[in-house]
């Protein structure tokens, strides 16, 4: 395993957060791993829940640590600490040193002001309620802000980002598409959005209610306007099968093998196909899909939108439905659950296979691309410290091996109700 990942997620890490805090005036009383971002030959980011004392009063505190982002440690709030081999930068939620619009996302003031300067506040001055949906250290983070007569979600990401984010959002609202529309934007890297209506499709997938079938899905994909090609284009999950491969075996030796041999076979199955141009969404899910009864009513993270192939996005459906059967529970709960996802993921696949006129897509090739986003949801065990991650990390690589092998695309009739 990395030294680095050793260093923030082994013992030692507990002494590099007791420095941090105890420069704060705290004591650290515990602490655990919720998130590892391990980049191999650059950086690696831990986000730890700890609970720390300050005069005498407990408190759940989030932190951070990063190894390989040198210039984080002249950021305000941030402490520098070394081993003498490696300089770690650490910081307590909010003060994230890549997302300097983060704490004024997290001030309830500063939300009021910016809410006020938006002409959506409430009318009588009250800070609004604040709520973290989302927190990737050093990437992007989303807060939901609740008044009395307003409600938008805060989406935080690094500075440079931005604009590009904006623009996406801009361009597919105008286009008619449910996406969330952008209301304002600052150069810090905060963007205040609009809420959706509707509830998550994985909510309704997890309850067994209405979902969309595989032609509302392509017809959804059919909204996406044809400025989208002109975006900036960024590797599908499945073109960076080859990075993740990488990524498990810093973490697990064992499975460097397999996992190396995997992603070359994805990589050799995408080189029949060449480079995509079709609108897409670049990261198309059961959570980034809000329903109404079962229809599609809001589309989420547009982040990755631009030019590639329409199968990249129903292989990302498909994928993250089936690494849903692999989920934990009670065994019995848990057997009739996978069945139920596995099948679901299947017929999925069979749908947007043999959709008609003309608008199927090669099973190989989708087979594929769901294999190469598997490959990625294979390091989630380990990212989120997962209890007993290895084994886990070992059966999301079966998986990958059964849609390569075409073991894994068999129709069982028992995904939808």
């Amino acid at each position: 395993m990395s030294t680095h990942l050793d260093l923030l997620t082994g013992d030692a890490a507990a002494g590099l957060l007791d420095a941090a805090v105890a420069t704060a005036g705290g004591e650290l009383v515990d602490w655990r791993v919720r998130q590892v971002d391990h980049r191999p030959g650059s950086t690696t980011t831990v986000a730890y829940r700890a609970t720390v004392r300050w005069g005498g009063v407990e408190r759940s505190e989030t932190l951070g640590a990063s190894v390989g982002r040198a210039r984080d440690g002249r950021k305000p709030g941030v402490v520098t600490l070394s081993d003498g081999d490696a300089t770690v930068a650490v910081w307590r939620f909010p003060g994230d040193p890549a997302l300097p619009a983060l704490p004024r996302a997290f001030d309830p003031a500063a939300v009021e002001e910016l809410l006020a300067g938006l002409g959506i506040g409430p009318a009588e001055r009250a800070h609004p309620e604040l709520k973290v949906r989302a927190y990737r250290p050093t990437r992007r983070a989303v807060i939901e802000a609740r008044a009395e007569a307003a409600r938008v979600f805060l989406k935080v990401l690094r500075p440079r980002k931005v604009a590009d984010l904006h623009r996406r959002h801009d361009l597919l609202s105008r286009a008619g598409l449910p996406v969330p529309r952008p209301l304002g934007w600052s150069d810090d890297g905060l963007l205040v959005l609009s809420p959706l209506h509707g509830t998550e499709m994985r909510a309704a997938v997890r309850d067994a209610g209405p979902i969309p079938s595989p032609l509302d899905v392509l017809d959804l994909l059919d909204r996406l306007p044809a400025e989208v090609r002109d975006l900036p284009r960024r590797p599908a999950w499945s073109e960076s099968a080859e990075h993740y491969a990488g990524v498990i075996g810093a973490a697990l030796p064992a499975e460097a093998g397999r996992a190396a041999d995997l992603a070359g076979a994805v990589r050799t199955r995408l080189a029949e196909r060449g480079t995509g141009a079709d609108p897409t969404h670049g990261d198309l899910y059961e959570a980034q899909i809000m329903l109404t009864d079962g229809r599609i009513t809001g589309l989420l993270d547009v982040d990755s939108a631009g030019p590639g192939h329409r199968a990249d996005d129903l292989a990302c459906l498909v994928a993250h439905l089936d690494v849903l059967s692999l989920v934990h529970g009670s065994e019995s709960a848990q057997a009739r659950y996978a069945a139920r996802m596995r099948g679901l993921a299947a017929d999925y696949a069979e749908g947007f296979v043999a959709a008609p006129g003309g608008r199927g897509v090669d099973e190989r090739d989708l087979a594929a691309r769901v294999a190469g986003v598997l490959l990625s949801l294979a390091t989630g065990p380990h990212r989120v410290q997962e209890q007993g991650w290895q084994a886990a990390t070992s059966r999301r690589l079966d998986v990958v091996a059964g849609w390569l092998d075409g073991s894994r695309l068999v129709p069982s009739g028992t995904g939808r109700a």
